[in-house]
């Protein structure tokens, strides 16, 4: 019988693509939040994003993690919209 290499807590491929779009976001996130002009708000941008991956980095359920996806993405969009029209 053939032993497997891989852990045992390997991730599907659907949890890793999942896991590749989350960390996508997060340096997105953190991309943008760079383009602010305000140290302070650099700072307390870049604390809250960070903690709020970290807050929710155990989460398992596919449809909490799905809905959390579409809440950072609008979350950066909006980020990405208020920089804009600040700079024009």
């Amino acid at each position: 019988m053939a032993v497997s290499r891989l852990p045992s807590a390997a991730l599907s491929l659907k949890q890793f693509l999942q896991r590749q779009r989350v960390l996508g976001i997060y340096r997105n996130m953190l991309r943008t939040i760079r383009k602010v002009p305000d140290e302070a708000d650099r700072k307390y941008l870049r604390d809250w994003a960070r903690e709020e991956f970290k807050r929710n980095r155990s989460a398992t359920d596919q449809d909490a993690i799905r809905m959390m996806i579409t809440q950072a993405n609008n979350h950066l969009e909006d980020l990405q919209k208020s920089l804009a029209l600040a700079g024009s």
